[in-house]
C-alpha cells in the first residue's frame, strides 16, 4: 500500500502541480483555493467538493475555486498527496466516514492526524433497497430470510469497507450474525449497484438515498428502510432506529486543512468555511441533495474523528478485511 501511494502521488502530483502552485501563489486565501476531491468525478466527494466550489464563489467567499479529483483506494491516495503539501493554506481536502474505511482498510500509513481538520459539514444517509418483484416487502422479510440463509442474501453497494458495507456489517452484527460471512458484491457507485439490482445478480442495494431516489419514484425499486435518525423529510419510508436495529452509522463529509500552515491561515480557513455553510447557496445545495447540516469544529471535531475511526476499524475487522 505505501509503495503504491507512492507512485500514485508522484504520478497525480506531476500532472497537477502546476494547478496546485497556482492556487497556493500569495497569502490571500480568498483570491483562490483549491479543493481536492480523493475520488473520480461524479462520485460522492467529487459532488460534495463541486458544490461547495459553486457556494464559495456564488457567495463572492472566495473569488477563484478549482477542484482537483485524485481517485484512488477509499481516499487514502489523494490522502498520501495531501499530507506531503506542507504550509499549501491554499489547499484543502473533502474527507469524509469513507476515508475513515479506506485508512482501516489499506493499512494506511497516513490518517487525519497528519492533517488538520477543519470541519464536519454535512452528512448524507444510506438506503436499503431490493427490486421492485423482489420476495421482500419489509426490512422484517428480509432479515428472517439473511437469518435463515447468512450467506444467500447478495448485498451491494460502494467499495468494500465503505459506509454502504460498513452498515450491512452493523446490521448484521446488531443481529447475532456474523459479518465475516457476508456476500458482498463491491461496485463504484450506487447507480452501477443499482444495475446488478434490476439485473437480479444481487438482492439487496445500499446506496445514498440520493442516488437511487429516483429509481424508488419510477417503481423500479422498493426501500425497505433508510439509515437516518429520523424520517426524511417528505420521504414515506422507515428508519432503521424506528424499525428497532441499532444501526447509526451515517456518511459524514468535511474538509481538511494540510499540515504545516500558520494558526492564522487556518482561522481563515476555518472563516471561510463558516461562511459557505451560513450561504444561501450552500443552504440550497442542502435541500437540493437532501443532505443534513452536521456543522462541527475544533476540539469536538477532533474527539468525533478519533471516536469514529475507531469505531469504523472494528467494524472492517468484523468484516474480516
Amino acid at each position: 500500500m505505501a509503495v503504491y501511494a507512492v507512485v500514485a502521488a508522484v504520478s497525480i502530483t506531476a500532472a497537477t502541480v502546476f494547478s496546485f502552485q497556482s492556487a497556493s501563489a500569495g497569502n490571500d486565501l480568498r483570491a483562490a483555493l483549491t479543493v481536492i476531491a480523493p475520488a473520480g468525478v461524479g462520485g460522492g466527494w467529487d459532488s460534495f467538493a463541486r458544490e461547495q466550489q459553486q457556494a464559495m464563489r456564488g457567495a463572492g467567499i472566495v473569488n477563484n475555486v478549482q477542484v482537483v479529483n485524485i481517485p484512488g483506494a477509499g481516499g487514502t491516495i489523494g490522502l498520501s498527496t495531501f499530507s506531503t503539501m506542507h504550509g499549501q493554506a491554499n489547499t484543502i481536502m473533502a474527507t469524509g466516514a469513507v476515508m475513515l474505511g479506506g485508512i482501516a482498510l489499506n493499512d494506511s500509513p497516513v490518517d487525519l492526524s497528519d492533517t488538520r481538520p477543519i470541519a464536519r459539514i454535512a452528512e448524507d444517509y444510506n438506503a436499503l433497497v431490493v427490486s421492485a418483484d423482489a420476495p421482500y416487502d419489509s426490512m422484517e422479510d428480509l432479515i428472517a430470510a439473511w437469518s435463515e440463509d447468512p450467506d444467500g442474501i447478495v448485498w451491494t453497494g460502494g467499495s468494500a469497507g465503505s459506509i454502504d458495507h460498513l452498515i450491512i456489517a452493523q446490521l448484521a452484527l446488531d443481529q447475532d450474525l456474523p459479518a465475516s460471512e457476508i456476500t458482498f458484491i463491491p461496485k463504484s457507485g450506487g447507480g452501477e449497484a443499482i444495475q446488478t439490482l434490476l439485473a437480479g445478480t444481487t438482492d439487496v442495494a445500499v446506496t445514498g438515498y440520493n442516488e437511487v431516489e429516483d429509481q424508488i419514484a419510477a417503481g423500479r425499486v422498493k426501500a425497505l428502510a433508510v439509515s437516518s435518525p429520523e424520517r426524511l423529510e417528505g420521504v414515506d419510508i422507515p428508519t432503521l432506529s424506528e424499525l428497532g436495529y441499532a444501526v447509526d452509522l451515517v456518511n459524514w463529509r468535511g474538509l481538511l486543512a494540510p499540515p504545516g500552515i500558520t494558526d492564522e491561515e487556518f482561522a481563515e480557513l476555518e472563516a471561510i468555511v463558516a461562511e459557505t455553510r451560513e450561504s444561501a447557496e450552500w443552504q440550497e445545495s442542502l435541500q437540493r441533495n437532501r443532505w443534513e447540516d452536521s456543522f462541527l469544529t475544533g476540539p469536538e471535531l477532533l474527539e468525533f474523528i478519533d471516536e469514529d475511526q475507531a469505531r469504523t476499524t472494528a467494524l472492517i475487522e468484523e468484516l474480516g478485511l
